[in-house]
């Protein structure tokens, strides 16, 4: 008899340890990013920790410059490091080095309410489900500042409708995830901008996710916000083109093909009707312009066709991946 766990194979397992391995809790750990969070990591952790008992809590210090890596250890997490600024590196770098069945990753800002971390696992594991984002709801009037409640919505409606899947907080930073998401995830981005590929990928693998309201409120006194509005605004949607392009080239490049073929009409079409009518071309320069610009637009078609055949195999390949970790264990006795 074999049984499976943590992606690998017991081969010839007795039946009384397969079915201890299947019956044991899953394994569940909190990845929580930090840069300058000593005013509120300690209360980030004492929250998760009492939210849910057994979790593994594991404070990534990101090039901080005050005490937050003391006063994490002291509130009973374990602290890494991760040298590289950016919150996509801290992410990329935990998921790489933890192996768990449940991941939770939460902000060390304490802006999150910690007491929904049960509901955002229960969900996760009821499901089953790959990702549940936890959907922000403010708490007080000044949680979200000036102008980023706008920026979020506006970015909610442009992926939804570009990759057809509802998101109704795509830059939330409170999520749970499955093993089989992390090892599944490429995690490309360096900055604030791993939430987007986060949702993208979810809804590119077509894997099973949800969401979850979760309170939102103002950070605590003598912390300070890292967001950076229009620097990290731009990250943003430089990601959301990236993954435009990546993951439906076809729609990319119709799109310019489109454009290019309005303009060369725009400047074409008059010069057939008087070539029409008077035998004669009298803006050759503007006639080049607008045959190159056709042949602009079909090429970008063709390009956009051949990508999305790569995107196909990409996929292809990607589901297989997706497949090949191990289903969560504890599913087997539901």
């Amino acid at each position: 008899m074999s049984t499976r766990m943590g992606g690998r194979a017991d081969v010839d397992a007795p039946p009384e340890v397969a079915r201890a391995s299947v019956d044991a809790p899953p394994r569940m750990v909190a990845i929580v990013p930090c840069h300058n969070e000593e005013a509120a990591v300690a209360k980030v952790v004492a929250d998760l920790r009492a939210a849910v008992p057994g979790l593994d809590v594991f404070v990534y210090d990101n090039a901080s410059t005050d005490d937050t890596v003391r006063v994490a250890r002291e509130a009973g997490a374990t602290v890494r490091r991760e040298d590289r600024k950016g919150k996509g590196n801290v992410v990329r770098r935990a998921m790489a080095d933890l192996d768990a069945d449940v991941y939770l990753l939460i902000d060390g800002d304490d802006t999150y309410d910690a007491a929904a971390a049960p509901e955002l696992i229960r969900t996760l594991l009821d499901g089953p489900y790959d990702q549940v984002t936890g959907v922000r709801s403010q708490q007080t009037e000044s949680a979200y500042r000036p102008g980023h409640a706008l920026g979020n919505r506006a970015f909610n409606e442009t992926v939804s409708r570009i990759f057809g899947w509802p998101v109704n907080d795509m830059l939330s930073g409170y999520r749970v995830f499955s093993r089989r998401f992390v090892k599944s995830f490429p995690a490309d981005s360096r900055a604030f901008e791993i939430e987007t590929e986060l949702t993208i990928h979810a809804i590119a693998t077509r894997a099973p996710q949800t969401e979850v309201p979760v309170g939102f409120r103002d950070r605590p006194a003598g912390s300070e916000s890292k967001l950076r509005t229009y620097h990290d605004g731009f990250r943003i949607v430089g990601m959301i083109a990236k993954l435009l392009h990546h993951e439906r080239p076809f729609f990319f490049y119709a799109v310019f093909g489109l454009l290019w073929l309005l303009v060369a009409l725009i400047l074409g079409i008059p010069l057939v009707v008087e070539f029409v009518h008077t035998g004669t071309v009298p803006r050759m320069p503007t006639a080049i312009l607008a045959s190159s610009l056709v042949v602009i637009a079909v090429l970008s078609l063709m390009v956009g066709i051949l990508l999305d055949g790569v995107r196909r195999l990409r996929q292809e390949v990607r589901q297989m991946t997706y497949l090949s970790v191990a289903g969560p264990r504890w599913q087997a006795n539901r």
